[in-house]
């Protein structure tokens, strides 16, 4: 599986963005997604997952209720809608596939042992 990200822009405090992720391969439907970001001088985290029905999603604290990932099995994307962007969501963001597993969870919690990552795209919200 090959991730391309796309929609990273630079917008003001307040506004939205819309990041997609394109999956070439014809199994796109048997990974789970994440989305992950990166900040200057700062690990990795965590910011969303969808199970790969995309009846299940998990958020990071400090994006729940202003994020919103989703995802089309036809089209072969995976979506974040970022609403209410603020200052320090300023970061690279990475989506990434994990194979369907029974620990697919702990796996997209943590970032380690993700099957595939595609290039980041940057994201800046100015104050």
């Amino acid at each position: 599986v090959q991730l391309q990200a796309s929609g990273g822009g630079l917008v003001q405090a307040g506004d939205s963005l819309r990041l997609s992720c394109a999956a070439s391969g014809r199994t796109f439907s048997s990974y789970c997604m994440g989305w992950f970001r990166q900040a200057p001088g700062k690990e990795r985290e965590f910011v969303a997952a969808i199970s790969w029905s995309g009846d299940t999603t998990y958020y990071a604290d400090s994006v729940k209720g202003r994020f919103t990932i989703s995802r089309d099995n036809a089209k072969n994307t995976v979506d974040l809608q970022m609403n209410s962007l603020k200052p320090e969501d300023t970061a690279v963001y990475y989506c990434a596939a994990e194979y369907l597993r029974p620990t697919w969870v702990a796996t997209m919690m943590s970032g380690n042992g993700m099957d595939y990552w595609g290039k980041g795209t940057q994201v800046t919200v100015s104050s």
